[in-house]
């Protein structure tokens, strides 16, 4: 495997952001935010439920939330990233898919939505056939698009119309 050169802050962010996200994910966080809760609750009548008391929640939480959001969107980020590429590998390591997949989450919003009406007619294609487990390609679906004009809504077939069922 490929290791790729990061500055250390990077690297430590990334080890620390790995293990706060599996520490307050785990039902031992849950269990000790329910007992910090549950004892700030009992302070209450101690502190004549004053807005000092209620400040010290409301803080408290505010801030635990902000900086959670940066370390949670950075495992978020890389996990997404990690199967973006094990998709891509099973895309180009299968002789029987398309490649045009790969990377797809680079595409635009209007390829990818171009990509999807073809999926949508591959999966018509299989319902029409009463058979899901048909396998079928974008290239089929495209000839299958070119052929039947009476499926395209728009001039510059980029809209599918679903086949009226007889």
């Amino acid at each position: 495997m490929i290791k790729r050169k990061t500055t250390p802050a990077i690297g430590s962010f990334n080890r620390f952001s790995h293990w706060v996200t599996k520490a307050t994910g785990s039902p031992m966080a849950f269990l000790i935010a329910i007992l910090i809760v549950i004892i700030w609750g009992a302070c209450g009548p101690f502190f004549h439920y004053s807005e000092v008391w209620q400040l010290v929640i409301n803080t408290s939480t505010t801030i635990v939330t902000f900086l959670m959001m940066f370390v949670i969107q950075q495992s978020q980020n890389r996990d997404t990233m990690a199967l973006h590429l094990k998709l891509n590998e099973l895309i180009a390591s299968n002789k029987d898919t398309s490649n045009r997949l790969i990377a797809s989450e680079d595409l635009s919003e209007e390829e990818l939505e171009v990509i999807k009406k073809y999926y949508k007619m591959i999966s018509d294609k299989a319902v029409e056939k009463n058979s899901l487990f048909a396998t079928h390609s974008l290239d089929e679906a495209r000839v299958s698009l070119e052929d039947k004009p009476s499926k395209i809504k728009s001039a510059n077939n980029k809209q599918y119309i679903k086949p009226n069922n007889k």
